[in-house]
């Protein structure tokens, strides 16, 4: 009998903590994302694909830095395509390579957790230098890092561009951040590639510079990026 109740106390303590993130993210509306063909990027977002995806506004969450900040998503049988337009004034970026500390500076994010059975997800950053930070993070109960891939090349490496805009006077007014994430990358995580009707978690942010520090989200999180049970979810159509 002791036996019996010890394992009913541990299925107790388990259950909750796995159901927990999975409750958090049913009382939200799905996002859907939509079905394309494979295209090239420019980091422009010009290409006739993403006339099909609507624009997914994000809100302002720290910070004075008045910009508008959305993005866009879609999903081939090979990946996940992501297009970010950042309203802006200035860049503040000087990292010069892949993999660095791109967060400290202007930078889009997306994270991508595909299966909640495990607290573990992929985090993409890009910055306007075109340098990127693809990761995967194990959170445990927030003690968290992150990963660089192995073998990062052929079908697991991923497409990226960004492309400035300035006005008539050469000052800048947008920079736009387009990617391709392949799903090659993301193995082992489970739920990987999606079918039509698959769910995942998913965040998306912005970090700006221009006036100290000001940061977007489209779901809010309380405590950092890393709040995964408080992801929105996206629906494959």
């Amino acid at each position: 009998m002791r036996s019996f109740i010890q394992r009913l106390c541990l299925l107790f303590l388990y259950i909750p903590a796995s159901l927990h993130a999975q409750d958090r993210g049913k009382d939200q509306e799905p996002l859907m994302v939509k079905r394309t063909t494979n295209f090239d990027i420019s980091g422009k977002g010009d290409a006739s694909e993403w006339n099909s995806a609507d624009w997914i506004q994000m809100t302002k969450r720290k910070g004075s830095a008045d910009y508008g900040t959305r993005a866009k998503l879609l999903y081939s049988d090979t990946g996940v395509y992501g297009l970010f337009s950042c309203q802006d004034k200035k860049i503040t970026a000087t990292f010069k390579e892949d993999f660095a500390d791109l967060w400290t500076e202007d930078v889009i994010e997306i994270f991508l957790w595909p299966e909640e059975s495990m607290p573990i997800y992929f985090e993409y950053e890009l910055s306007p230098l075109n340098h990127e930070l693809p990761i995967l993070v194990p959170n445990m109960e927030g003690d968290f890092l992150g990963w660089k891939p192995w073998h990062y090349e052929g079908e697991r490496k991923t497409r990226h561009a960004v492309h400035i805009s300035r006005d008539s006077r050469g000052n800048t007014s947008e920079w736009t951040a387009e990617f391709f994430i392949p799903y090659a990358l993301l193995k082992p995580l489970k739920n990987v590639p999606p079918k039509a009707g698959s769910e995942w978690r998913v965040n998306m942010y912005r970090v700006d510079y221009d006036q100290q520090y000001t940061s977007w989200s489209w779901k809010p999180v309380q405590t950092n990026f890393h709040d995964y049970e408080r992801f929105g979810v996206i629906r494959f159509e």
